[in-house]
């Protein structure tokens, strides 16, 4: 069982001191301007920020016009000009490409969460994915496995450094059914297209998914940390919608945004190593 499963009996609502956090973040600040965000982030967030985004709104002015999709696709995007005024990127290191592409407001560059990804099955899947661990994606009932692309999603890259640090890649290589972003490689789980995957814990981890499969958690030492970051792009400060872009950045790493990353199985960034198992079995 992995630590997050073991935790969720104790998971409450997240927004049990809403009333005294939303005070204390607000305290000392100006009023801003209504503005409409637009907001690019990796499908990964795509039921963590939902509720962040949902709880943004009811407590500021603000609305969010949120899109969610692969990091490298909206890397790509943003490079060609897409009008976003904020990215939240599953790795890091595509925040700062941009920046070196001078496509962002200085100095506001942030870390908010580390990814982590498991071997989900749908919940009807004969395989013990619970028992077996990473062989379960050897199960003879197995013909297709879904991963993320690796080519512009890091969930995909992860689950290949993953496959290969169990020496299973090239046993399962043939199998892959590759999804543009890892919200579309769950899908593909769950519509039956692929018998077997992997993909984020945080989606693994949301209402939906949980009730609907079973999962094994993969070890962080078997792949690169997966630091996430995000950068506020120059579009906010060409559209005066700055102080809000700040204001929604803010907000998400917050004691109250943490708390529903946290809910979601995201590791924080300054979280030891020491909280990283290992399990080496093939």
């Amino acid at each position: 069982m992995s630590p997050f499963q073991r935790s969720k009996r104790s998971e409450g609502c997240p927004w049990i001191f809403s009333a005294i956090l939303v005070i204390a973040f607000f305290t000392g600040t100006g009023h801003v301007a209504a503005s409409e965000i637009l907001v690019a982030a990796a499908a990964d967030l795509n039921f963590a920020i939902k509720d962040i985004v949902a709880e943004f709104e009811r407590q500021t002015e603000h609305r969010v016009r949120l899109s969610l999709g692969s990091s490298g696709h909206f890397y790509a995007q943003i490079s060609n000009g897409a009008p976003f005024d904020i990215f939240f990127s599953a790795d890091i290191d595509f925040p700062r490409k941009l920046i070196k592409a001078g496509l962002t407001v200085p100095e506001t560059l942030f870390s908010y969460a580390v990814g982590r990804i498991v071997v989900w099955v749908p919940k009807q899947s004969p395989i013990d994915v619970e028992k077996l661990g990473i062989s379960a994606l050897l199960a003879p009932s197995v013909k297709k496995i879904a991963i993320a692309n690796p080519k512009h999603a890091p969930y995909g890259r992860a689950a290949v450094a993953a496959l290969k640090h169990f020496g299973l890649y090239d046993k399962v290589e043939s199998k892959f059914v590759l999804g543009e972003n890892i919200s579309q490689t769950a899908h593909f789980i769950q519509s039956g297209s692929a018998e077997i995957g992997i993909i984020a814990l945080s989606l693994a981890a949301a209402t939906s998914l949980r009730q609907a499969g079973r999962f094994w958690e993969i070890p962080l030492t078997a792949y690169p940390r997966m630091e996430q970051g995000g950068v506020i792009l120059m579009t906010a400060e060409k559209t005066g919608h700055y102080e809000a872009v700040k204001q929604f950045r803010d907000w998400v790493t917050s004691r109250h945004g943490r708390a529903v990353l946290k809910q979601y199985g995201f590791y924080l960034p300054e979280e030891p190593r020491e909280q990283e198992r290992d399990d080496s079995r093939p």
